[in-house]
């Protein structure tokens, strides 16, 4: 009876001494460090997120988000979605009317110089004439407003507007607010059969509302409405309105103008625009007004690659206009010849300090580290004034009668001068991972290898350079990976040959503003590094790269 007992005990799960299975135990302690683990490198990972993963993801946003085009002129857009932009025709009234609508309210609120800063990257002159029309858009309003003002001076002020349009509850907390208060405004409530009995006027009058007591946080009382509303309430009331039925306050006003609007002065807003800037007639601007109206495009990836999308879909730019892909094709190539430089300069330089006495290397070292106590900018300067015609490298060429003094040669402002720059800056990256990798080889192998009957030049080749392959590739990664991002040196010293699409970006980002493009010319290289960083680890193994060791 005992034997079976403790048989039964020993064959049941193991318990710790809190009485636990011993499995749930080790779980729960092993849970344990791993929270400790991660707590330890939450503020690295933290950080990361926040300067490395979340930059690029607004990049990549960036370089597909359109939403401006679609946000400003919401009415137009949503029109020229039916319009045939294959004719050689501009879009019909209605949809240069519901222009008239978003231009206004985009003035307003001073969005149309962005927005036509925007479209202008896709088709030269749309700027000005944003710029142009928004200027002179209020003029079309004013006709109608004139013509109501004339009719009635109740349509002067903005005190009779709130009485019209506002609830009684809400325009009795408006007239008792105080700016001085410090407390909101009442925002506005439109009284339900205004809103029925005039749509259009309630929309304009709620989005100027809103404007003054949001925006601005100006009285409401105080401000007279936009032409927008004006010519909103004549749209209201000559789309049959049924004003006879209404009797609140301003209902005597209301149907005055109802009688009245049928012989009022129009608006031919196709005319209007024409008149404002003739290339509203032009199809190529409504044409780039639909392209670009979705809320995402692939606009911006297509100019990095020298194309442009067009009603047809994605089309290659003139042959005079591509400038792209020769700028990617220049990068990759003097990163390339920079890195081989680099190689060349920097491997005997690792060799001697690697076999070099310790003291006699570590003063050499210093030496080497040198530079990265001087300022890129003085280094990159330094250059500038050294590789000029008349700088010390060609005066110590005539000097030594290499070259003639009238067949100096061309140094700077071209991919010489951004050659050689770079490779004095980046040839500390590859000398130290060359260095610490040539530190580990053992000198007794080439005095094996010698003994054993082998050239100094076998004993090298066979026995102490496939050794050093590792710090070949990590100083190789190092500086490539360093030079196709450069774009200070290529600026001072590459002229219009020698610069790299770094500088492009640049340019975008500081100057033309047009962060779309520069994001998706920034994804673009990202993309290419990632796929050398592929091709090289299928080819070469990244397991093979060492900085030591």
């Amino acid at each position: 009876m005992t034997d079976n007992t403790a048989n039964t005990a020993s064959d049941g799960p193991m318990l710790a001494a809190d009485g636990t299975t011993l499995k749930s135990s080790l779980n729960r302690a092993l849970r344990r460090q791993k929270l400790r683990a991660l707590m330890l490198i939450a503020p690295l990972l933290i950080f990361v997120l926040l300067t490395f993963i979340a930059p690029i993801a607004d990049m990549l946003f960036r370089s597909v988000e359109n939403q401006i085009v679609s946000e400003t002129l919401p009415r137009t857009t949503a029109a020229l979605a039916d319009w045939d932009a294959t004719g050689d025709t501009p879009p019909p009234e209605p949809v240069f009317k519901d222009l008239y609508e978003d231009m206004f309210i985009a003035k307003e609120r001073k969005l149309h110089t962005r927005l036509g800063s925007r479209l202008n990257y896709e088709l030269t002159g749309v700027s000005s004439l944003f710029r142009k029309s928004g200027r002179k858009v209020e003029d079309m309003g004013e006709v109608y407003q004139d013509q109501f003002e004339d009719l009635n001076k109740f349509w002067k002020k903005g005190e009779n507007w709130n009485v019209l349009m506002g609830t009684s509850s809400w325009l009795a907390a408006q007239n008792a607010w105080d700016k001085k208060s410090g407390q909101p405004q009442p925002r506005l409530e439109i009284k339900p059969e205004i809103a029925a009995l005039l749509p259009q006027t309630s929309e304009k009058f709620t989005l100027f509302a809103e404007f003054v007591q949001v925006d601005e946080n100006d009285n409401l009382a105080k401000e007279d409405p936009w032409a927008i509303v004006y010519s909103a309430l004549y749209d209201d009331l000559t789309a049959g309105a049924n004003v006879a039925g209404y009797s609140g306050e301003g209902a005597a006003e209301l149907q005055e103008a109802a009688a009245a609007v049928g012989s009022f002065e129009t608006v031919d807003f196709t005319a209007a625009f024409t008149k404002i800037d003739k290339d509203w007639a032009s199809v190529d601007v409504w044409r780039t007004l639909q392209v670009y109206s979705p809320e995402f495009t692939a606009g911006y990836f297509l100019n990095a690659v020298d194309m442009q999308k067009t009603i047809d879909g994605p089309e290659m730019r003139p042959e005079n206009e591509q400038l792209y892909l020769k700028l990617f094709v220049r990068t990759l190539f003097m990163s390339l010849v920079i890195t081989g430089s680099c190689i060349l300069l920097g491997y005997p330089v690792g060799f001697i300090l690697a076999n070099l006495p310790a003291r006699t290397a570590n003063l050499l070292m210093i030496l080497v580290l040198l530079p990265f106590w001087t300022s890129l900018l003085v280094r990159t300067s330094a250059w500038k004034v050294m590789l000029q015609q008349q700088g010390v490298v060609n005066d110590t060429l005539v000097w030594l009668g290499v070259v003639a003094d009238d067949s100096r040669l061309a140094l700077i402002n071209n991919q010489t001068g951004t050659i050689i720059a770079m490779t004095h800056i980046l040839l500390p990256f590859m000398i130290l991972p060359l260095y610490s990798v040539m530190k580990t080889i053992p000198p007794s192998y080439l005095r094996a290898a010698k003994s054993l009957g082998a050239t100094n030049w076998t004993a090298f080749w066979r026995v102490y350079f496939p050794q050093s392959v590792p710090g070949i590739g990590a100083g190789s990664i190092l500086v490539f990976i360093l030079s196709i991002g450069y774009y200070i040196t290529p600026e001072i010293v590459g002229g219009t040959t020698g610069t790299f699409i770094s500088n492009r970006i640049a340019y975008h980002i500081s100057s033309s503003l047009n962060w779309g493009l520069a994001a998706a010319l920034g994804a673009i290289l990202l993309a290419v590094v990632l796929g050398l960083y592929w091709a090289y680890d299928r080819i070469v193994g990244i397991d093979n790269v060492k900085l030591g060791g």
